[in-house]
């Protein structure tokens, strides 16, 4: 009897730890504190929301659309940026950018593409500008905060190294805090990355784990090492990979929450 109860308490517990919640439209908010001394500090406490492979609707319902929203506009952050691969198909892209684009910021929305959108990218491109999302397809912007700005860069296909080799190409000044957007993690150590931090997905954190001590499938060249969560390069670069909202192939996750991404900057 003690055994079989003690059977049943381990389950539960185990899959509480690993349930998807979804009143805030995902699984988990992460937080993360970006601290550099190359950071302007008119931008100290900067915080924008970051998420990447809605593929929507998935298993990202439009419920839950509703309540992502919901969160960002109660968060507030300064920008949003994307990090692509944003749905399931193409009749779905005006409701997830119209929902998206309602969440006002002071600095805008700024998107990559991500894999599943290359062979839908004027589609794409056409919704994106229609709700005033800014596409950076190997291409920076300045956000400019009193007298000082910081870069937000983007890499239109990480996946073809050779054809854009070095963001550099961006001419995003090396003296600029840079905040790279590569839809796969595995860009930042393929190539030697001018960025202060980079922001990715693809991996979708594996969708399954078990119990987090073993992912089957990582979609990363590198295995686990930059599934999920905040890492480095070889060069020191903080990678930042989301495991995702939606779900892709197979709607399932295991110990692997979708989640939004929320990083607050900290001039030293």
């Amino acid at each position: 009897m003690r055994s079989h109860l003690l059977t049943v308490v381990v389950t539960v517990l185990l899959f509480t730890s690993c349930a998807t919640l979804s009143r805030n439209g995902v699984g988990r908010v992460k937080y993360y504190t970006i601290e550099s001394e190359r950071l302007p500090k008119e931008f100290n406490g900067f915080t924008f929301a970051f998420l990447s492979d809605t593929h929507y609707p998935s298993k990202f319902t439009r419920k839950r659309l509703a309540r992502l929203v919901r969160k960002l506009r109660e968060s507030q952050p300064q920008m949003i940026l994307l990090g692509g691969d944003y749905v399931t198909s193409d009749e779905y892209a005006n409701e997830l950018f119209d929902s998206i684009s309602s969440v006002k910021t002071p600095h805008g929305i700024y998107a990559v593409l991500g894999n599943h959108e290359y062979s839908r990218t004027s589609l794409i491109k056409e919704c994106m500008e229609q709700y005033g999302i800014y596409l950076l397809d190997d291409k920076h912007v300045n956000i400019i905060s009193g007298a000082s700005y910081i870069a937000i860069a983007g890499v239109r296909n990480p996946f073809k190294v050779d054809e854009n080799y070095l963001y550099k190409t961006n001419s995003v000044s090396d003296s600029l805090f840079t905040i790279l957007l590569s839809h796969t993690p595995d860009y930042a150590e393929d190539t030697d990355v001018q960025a202060d931090m980079v922001l990715s997905g693809h991996t979708h954190g594996g969708q399954v784990s078990l119990f987090g001590l073993y992912t089957p499938v990582t979609n990363s060249r590198y295995g686990p090492r930059f599934n999920r969560g905040m890492n480095y390069t070889d060069a020191s670069v903080p990678v930042i990979t989301t495991t995702g909202v939606g779900t892709s192939r197979r709607k399932v996750r295991f110990c692997v929450p979708s989640e939004i991404v929320f990083v607050r900057l900290l001039s030293l």
